[in-house]
This record gives C-alpha cells, structure tokens and sequence, in this order.
C-alpha cells in the first residue's frame, strides 16, 4: 500500500532536529544534515571544552570543521512552501448566523467571527483581528511559554539525573567512611572502638541525607511530569487549525505563566556543620594515627632484603601504536609531547583519535610495580594507569567509570580524576610524579617523587582485576617517563 500522507513525510522531513520545529533559516553543515542557524549557533556555544573532544554534529556525532555552516537558501524556500500548503489545507467553517466565512477573531469575546459579525453592535466596540494574524499573534506567546517550560523541563531532568547518584555531600560521607575504615584496619583491635565513635555518627548523617535527597528527587519528577504535560497538550494545540487552536486560549496562557519550580535544598545548614566538625574531627584523628604507623618496629617479615609489599621499580615506555595523532613520541618511547600537527600515522583500532592519550608497552596483572613521570613541562596534562580495555575511539570518560584512575594537573588546579573530580590543595604542584600499583589489591598511589609525600590514593578494590597499563594525557606541554 503506498504512503497515506505523503506531505506529512516531507513536514517532518524539513524539521529542525534540536527544536523539531520547521527549519527557519535552514543551515547545512559539513555531514549533510540541516538546522536551524539559531539552534546550531547556540549549539556550538554550549559545547563543553574538555579534553581534545571536537564539536559533533547532534545528529550523526560526525565532526563538524571550523566554518562548515552554510545557508540553504533552496530548503528555506521549500519550507515556506510546504508551511503554506499545510496551512490552507484545513477545512473552512462557516457561521451560523450569517454563513459567512469565520475570518476574524475577537480578542475581547476570545471566540471567532465573521465580517457580518464585526459590524454588529456586540462586536463593534471590540478589537477584530483577521484570523490568521490573531493565530500568529497568539502563537508567538505561546511558542515563548513553549521555551521557557522546555528549558525549565531541561533543568529539572538534569537535576533528576544528578540526583540519582549520590550527591557530592554523600560522596564525601563515602569517602571519609573509606579513609577511617582503611586506617584502623591497620592498627590494634583496641582502636575499633574509637572506629566506630566515629562511624556511627557518620551513618545517622548519611540517613538523614539520604532521605532528604529522595525527597527532593520526588519532587523533582512531580513537577516534570506536570511540565511534561503540559508540553504535550500546548505542542499539540499548536497543530490544530486556527479556530481551534484560539479556543480557551487565556485559560492555555494562565496555566503556562505559572510561578517557576523552586530547586529544593540538598542540604541543611545544620546538617552541613555537622558534616564539617566530623570532618574536622576525623582530620585531627588521622594525623597522630599515621605518625604512630611510621614509628611502628620494622621488624616484619622480609623477602629477598625487601620489606613485606614494597613496591617494585619498572621500566615503562610508550607505545606509539595508542598515542593520539597530535601526539609525539621520542624515539627511545620516553617523552611525549603535544605537537603542532596531526601525525601521518594508521588509524588502527588501538589508536585514540579524539583524546590525547597514549598507553604504556607494560601492562600487569599481579605484583606492585611503581613508575616516576616528569610533569613538570605543561600546564595540562595526567598521568595514572588504565585497563587494557579502555576506550580508544570517541569520546571517553577520564574517570574510574571509564576505565582510567589518574590524577591531573588542569589550568592551575590539581585534581583526581574520581566522578566527579576530587580537588587536591597542594602546597606546591610536584615535578615528579610516582605512580604505584598494586595489582592483588586493586590499588592505585601518587606520591609526590620530591619530597615522598603521599598525593592520592584509590583506595583498595577501585581498580579491578585482569590487564592494567600506564595511561598518560597531554594537553599543553610534555611528559618525561624516568629513567
């Protein structure tokens, strides 16, 4: 059976895909696919600067070349041909008293009128406006109201989704719980009580938070699903026919100029005191609890002359067969560098060709092997390890999620690369950097090479089992492997 509306397949082919609206001011970019200019232009503003990641298109993720958008003068006269065609195809309907033809639109009555109408003496005082400019009139308010609640809807969603996870206060809670925890394992049996002094008040806050997240969480989707619907209904005014379209228009609009949702508060004042003075507390603690481990006796077990789980020195080099195309390699595979142009190199299904990463020739699977990195020359850049497996093609995740546990040094500031990034207030940015790994445990330590002070750890189990290698990021500068 052939198509039964061929005209609307040629509408919906002649939408924007960002606003699925028909394309007003139609632009092509480098893939083929057409925008809105509006729609692309802030498109293009937004899209977030990380990493090397290159602007894509919405549509196909294919890369879009700097300059690439063009006017599609040709679509936009099709559009406004078919917009026309779309328009006179609706029925006419006549009036009962007169049969005449219902032209006008009365804005004092909100209903539709004829010419006879207009000239009789309950209309002749009021303001008439010919039906399609009154439509377009009243459409314009209504497509603003469209966007305000679009973008309302967007920032609630967004918030829903951060809110699923566990919010930056409960993340800390986590972190602290695995700080204590890791410490007093350590130590005597007799220190589990203080363990727990400190545990359980952490637990009562972490309830509390929780439950103060749900809470908000359903408010949230309450008021996005009010929003949805209301979306749904006005999208779907929008298409009917002019006479339609204007009835009980002022009640539409009253619903639509309602107050904004308030965010609801993630977290009390109150209870972010408390989480502060636990945090204080578990500070004052930790500091004696690791000068006391290092005056421990050491007289432990040794192998081979070395102390018990003492890390292991390797040679590491890069592997030219990861390294990003903008990348350069030295030929002993002991520096890397951000070059000035892409390198003639295959694009091999090893090869990262958005992120500019390069992995270590050395993967391991069991042991403690440690490595020093030179970080001195730039001002962006990472070091840390990965899995075999990481991502290579597209835009990947610089996190644990994504398979890479590292730290980074980003326009003068230092950080973790944990989800989201954890701030690491040194007093001074290291030249040189140990990474440690620790295969059996799942763990991974920066130590600052300098001065042997610790920088960060992933604490056991982050890192799971099977093939791990170094992992490097270059943004701006160089990184030096020693020796």
């Amino acid at each position: 059976m052939a198509s039964a509306t061929p005209v609307r397949e040629i509408q919906e082919e002649i939408k924007c895909p960002v606003c699925l609206e028909y394309l007003t001011n139609p632009v092509t970019i480098h893939c083929g696919h057409n925008f809105c200019r509006g729609c692309i232009t802030r498109y293009c503003e937004t899209w977030p600067e990380v990493g090397s990641d290159p602007l894509c298109c919405p549509s196909c993720r294919a890369r879009i070349p700097q300059g690439s958008l063009r006017n599609n003068t040709q679509l936009a006269n099709i559009v406004q041909k078919i917009k026309q065609l779309h328009f006179k195809s609706g029925n006419e309907t006549l009036c009962e008293r007169h049969g005449k033809a219902l032209d006008l639109f009365c804005e004092e009555d909100g209903e539709a009128v004829c010419v006879a109408c207009e000239r009789s003496p309950e209309h002749r005082s009021h303001l008439v406006l010919l039906m399609k400019e009154a439509a377009q009139k009243y459409k314009e308010k209504v497509q603003a109201h469209l966007k305000t609640l679009r973008e309302e809807r967007e920032k609630l969603l967004e918030s829903k989704v951060t809110g699923k996870g566990k919010s930056q206060y409960l993340k800390q809670i986590e972190k602290k719980r695995q700080q204590i925890v890791a410490d007093f394992q350590q130590l005597h049996q007799s220190l589990k009580e203080q363990e727990q002094l400190l545990l359980a008040p952490l637990e009562k806050l972490e309830k509390e938070m929780t439950k103060i997240q749900n809470e908000n969480i359903t408010k949230v989707s309450e008021e996005i699903s009010r929003l949805s619907k209301l979306i749904s209904e006005l999208e779907g005014k929008c298409q009917k026919p002019s006479r339609e379209f204007l009835q009980d228009i002022r009640s539409t609009l009253s619903r639509c100029e309602k107050g904004k949702f308030q965010q609801p508060v993630e977290i009390s004042p109150e209870l972010e005191k408390r989480l502060s003075d636990l945090s204080q507390k578990t500070l004052a603690l930790m500091e004696p609890l690791r000068k006391f481990k290092d005056t421990l006796p050491s007289a432990l077990e040794r192998k081979r002359g070395e102390p018990l789980g003492a890390h292991r020195q390797v040679n590491v080099t890069l592997d030219p067969d990861t390294a990003h195309p903008d990348l350069v390699l030295s030929e002993d595979g002991k520096i890397v560098m951000r070059g000035d142009t892409l390198q003639q190199v295959p694009n091999t299904s090893e090869r990262f060709d958005i992120a500019l990463c390069v992995l270590g020739c050395e993967g391991f699977t069991s042991g403690r092997p440690c490595w020093e990195v030179v970080v001195g020359g730039g001002r962006c850049w990472a070091v840390g390890v990965a899995r075999e497996s990481v991502g290579r093609k597209g835009r990947i995740s610089l996190s644990p999620e994504g398979g890479i546990w590292a730290v980074q040094w980003w326009l003068d500031q230092f950080r973790a690369l944990t989800s989201p990034v954890t701030p690491l207030p040194l007093s001074r940015v290291p030249s040189r950097i140990r990474v440690c790994l620790d295969c059996d445990r799942g763990q991974v330590t920066f130590i600052d090479a300098g001065d042997e002070a610790p920088i960060f750890t992933f604490p056991p189990g982050s890192v799971p089992g099977g093939r791990i290698r170094p992992w490097f990021w270059v943004w701006q500068g160089s990184l030096r492997l020693c020796p």
